[in-house]
Formats: C-alpha cells, sequence, structure tokens
C-alpha cells in the first residue's frame, strides 16, 4: 500500500562522499529534491570563524562548505569522509578551532544545513528512511555504537526515522521498473563501504513485492582506492619509507603519519597544534627532512580538497583510459606522474579481492549460487571501475549487468519505501 499524497515522506542516502534525498509523491513514484541547486550534495563541513555567528564558529555543508573552503583556504577546516567514523569506538571527538565535535553534533551540523539547502522540503517530515551500510567502514566496525549515534543524529528529525540497508533500497527501486519475477543482487559501492543484497522480486501485484534473501558487505570502496593513489603517487614525495635518525640507529618513520594522511577522514584534522609539533621534531631528524616539510606544508595550508580532487580525477580518468595523468599543485609542493590502469589495478587487487570475497558471501546467506541470478544491478560511483565491473561479469556474464542512477538510486528506493505502509518490515533491527 503506499501513502497518499497529502503526507510527507521522505529517503535519504547520507553517504561517505555524497548524500541525495528524496520525497514520496503519493502515487506510487518519488521525486529527487534540490539540494542547493543539485541532487547530489557533498557530504562534507567547512568550519570558520566568524564573531556574529553564535559561539563564533560558523559551519557549512555541501557545495557551499566547497565554496567557503575555496574562497578561504587557510582560515577554515574543511571535513569530508566523516561518516567513515560513525562505527569507530576510537574515534570520540574532532578538534576543530580548538572546539570537540561528537560525530553525532557533526552530522546533525550536516543535517541541519542539508534541510536549510532543500528549500523546505524537507520540513515538518512526518517519516524519513535512512540508508546505512550492511557493513561500515572501519577495522572493527561496531553497529550498535553507530546506530546510537545516528539515532542521536536524527533525533526530532521527523516523525519517523527508519534505517533500511542500502543495496535492499536499490533493489526496490529498481524492481519497480521490472514487469516479470526475479531473483535480483545489487552490488552498492560507496565512498566508505561496498554492500550486497541478494532480493527475490515477485510478481508485479504481489502485496510484497521484494522479499530480502541475504545479505553482505566490506567496510571499503571508493576512498580505499583513493588511499592507494595517495600511499603510490604522493606519499613518497612526503617521506613515506624514508628514515630518522635516533641516536646512533636510522630507523624508518612510522607509518601512522601516512596512514593519516591518506584517509581523507582525517587529514584534515591533522592540522592541530600537537600534530604540526609531533611532525616538526621528526624533520629535524630525518634523513631527508624536506619531504616532511613537504607534508606540513600541505597539512598547514588546508589542501586536502584539492589534493582529493587530483586523486579523484585520476581515477574518474582511468575508468575509460588506459593512462591518466596526475597533476596537483600546492604550497610549494608539485606533483605530475602518468598513471597507468594496470599500475592502479594492481594497487586495488587487494581490495578487489575483499569486495569479490564479499559478493560471495552474500550468496551464501542467500542460498543461491550465481546461475540463480536473473540480474546484477551495479549503483554506486565505485560501480564504474572497470577491475570492480569484471567481479560481476565473470561471475554472471554481461548480459545480466543492469546499471543506472549510480548517486541517485538509493534514496530513490529509500522514498519508496518510506511510502509503504510499514516502513519497519524492511529496517534493520541491531544485534
Amino acid at each position: 500500500m503506499i501513502a497518499s499524497a497529502t503526507t510527507r515522506h521522505a529517503g535519504l542516502d547520507f553517504g561517505t562522499t555524497n548524500s541525495v534525498a528524496a520525497l514520496a509523491d503519493g502515487a506510487g513514484g518519488a521525486r529527487l529534491m534540490p539540494l542547493d541547486g543539485v541532487e547530489v550534495f557533498r557530504s562534507a563541513l567547512c568550519f570558520w570563524r566568524d564573531e556574529d555567528v553564535a559561539g563564533g564558529l560558523a559551519v557549512e555543508a555541501g557545495g557551499a562548505a566547497i565554496r567557503e573552503y575555496l574562497e578561504f583556504p587557510g582560515d577554515s577546516r574543511f571535513l569530508q569522509s566523516f561518516k567513515s567514523v560513525a562505527a569507530s569506538a576510537s574515534f570520540e571527538r574532532a578538534l576543530i578551532f580548538a572546539r570537540a565535535f561528537r560525530f553525532e553534533e557533526m552530522g546533525r551540523l550536516f543535517l541541519d544545513k542539508l534541510a536549510s539547502h532543500a528549500g523546505g522540503a524537507m520540513n515538518g517530515l512526518e517519516r524519513i528512511v535512512v540508508g546505512r551500510p550492511v557493513h561500515y567502514a572501519g577495522s572493527r566496525p561496531d553497529p550498535a555504537l553507530a546506530r546510537t549515534r545516528y539515532d542521536t543524529m536524527f533525533a526530532g528529525f521527523a516523525g519517523e526515522v527508519h534505517y533500511v540497508y542500502e543495496p535492499l533500497a536499490a533493489a526496490f527501486g529498481h524492481a519497480a521498473g521490472l514487469d516479470r519475477p526475479a531473483t535480483l543482487l545489487v552490488a552498492d559501492f560507496g565512498g566508505g563501504t561496498s554492500d550486497f543484497s541478494v532480493v527475490r522480486v515477485l510478481e508485479p501485484d504481489a502485496p510484497q513485492r521484494c522479499v530480502p534473501l541475504g545479505h553482505a558487505g566490506v567496510g571499503l570502496a571508493g576512498d580505499r582506492f583513493d588511499q592507494r593513489i595517495v600511499e603510490q603517487v604522493v606519499l613518497p614525495l612526503l617521506g613515506k619509507g624514508g628514515l630518522y635518525r635516533s641516536f646512533d640507529k636510522e630507523l624508518e618513520i612510522p607509518a601512522t603519519w601516512f596512514n593519516d594522511f591518506s584517509d581523507w577522514s582525517k587529514l584534515a584534522l591533522m592540522r592541530n597544534r600537537r600534530t604540526l609539533d609531533e611532525l616538526a621534531r621528526l624533520q629535524r631528524v630525518a634523513v631527508d627532512p624536506a619531504a616532511i616539510g613537504r607534508m606540513i606544508a600541505l597539512i598547514e595550508h588546508e589542501l586536502g580538497f584539492p589534493l582529493y580532487d587530483a586523486v579523484t580525477r585520476v581515477k574518474r580518468e582511468l575508468s575509460t583510459a588506459e593512462t591518466a595523468p596526475f597533476r596537483f599543485s600546492g604550497a610549494g609542493v608539485e606533483i605530475a606522474a602518468e598513471v597507468t590502469r594496470a599500475a592502479f589495478e594492481g594497487w586495488i587487487a587487494p581490495d578487489i579481492a575483499r569486495m569479490a570475497d564479499a559478493v560471495d558471501r552474500a550468496l551464501a546467506d542467500a542460498g543461491v549460487v550465481p546461475d540463480a541470478i536473473d540480474r546484477v544491478f551495479l549503483t554506486g560511483g565505485t560501480s564504474l571501475v572497470p577491475a570492480v565491473r569484471r567481479i560481476f561479469t565473470d561471475r554472471f556474464g554481461a548480459d545480466r549487468i543492469a546499471t543506472g542512477g549510480e548517486l541517485t538510486s538509493i534514496a530513490h528506493g529509500l522514498a519508496l519505501i518510506a511510502a509503504t505502509d510499514d516502513p519497519g518490515a524492511w529496517a534493520v533491527r541491531e544485534g
């Protein structure tokens, strides 16, 4: 059953890289909400000092956050991929201009700004269905902790809040376009996670059109691919693999600095006095102090966003070309390199293997074999990477692969679920 056109039901795909919102139209469909004039809203925050704002700290989100950063990069703090720490027990607070923010506080700031850019379309919602990954990002994610943080983040945002697996939402939306029963595998590749759901689609007039059969996921996706590029192309110029002197010995510089630098959710947070002082001490004893100096310069000048832009550009170009140029310039650091698709695929091979293993686990959880899958629906920006697509063409054949709405299909499906009489039937039950 579908709610009437007078109801206010919405779906929100709160993603690691991008967020998308859709509003149920009350007639069995849904429409995407323009957010700051666009359908895809960057999951980013920018903070800056402003004495005219309560608390002295102003904030923006999405494209407005990017614009603010680009105008005043040295006087702002630009955070992206902060959703990556939602399930991390080791993350407690982010220190921004000497003020500590918990995840749920950053999340609520983001939500409020997103709603303000929706032009009133998200005001007075009776129900919102929010996507969540099957498997959260991080080495030891805690789903119960993430749920607690999400509940705090969304408290009061709508009359009802439900959480649905992101690939299941994409399956629900994709099923609306099918005219016959089918067993569907949906693969959702985002910025932080790769998730898979197997769904049985019944007859178009069946009371329950979709029946979930199994799920699996892995806490890596597009951001991990970005890390591989940074590790191989950027970090060797910043001291990775280098040595420092300790008494009469030369020791390898600890990897922690480089791991944090290559993680978009942590890079901006390195711009604090303690970290910069520690790097300055490291620079004094480094065998190659200039390399550490380059890292310090990139952090001090808040150049995470242009570095991200250079990395994602080369990754995107490698989806259609065999080679792509990597170009970055800032704070006196110049990087120019040619990256081949073959090299890139070698760097991400361990990650592709983990994704492929998660696909197999989803099939096993559903109790089906590859031949039983009638259609594979790929969604999410990382699904455009050729090595990712080969996971599915090798198992299922190119003729069973369907694509479309890579950045919007989940929000569309979430809104359709929100319009059902019982969205709780699709919701994730923790524990």
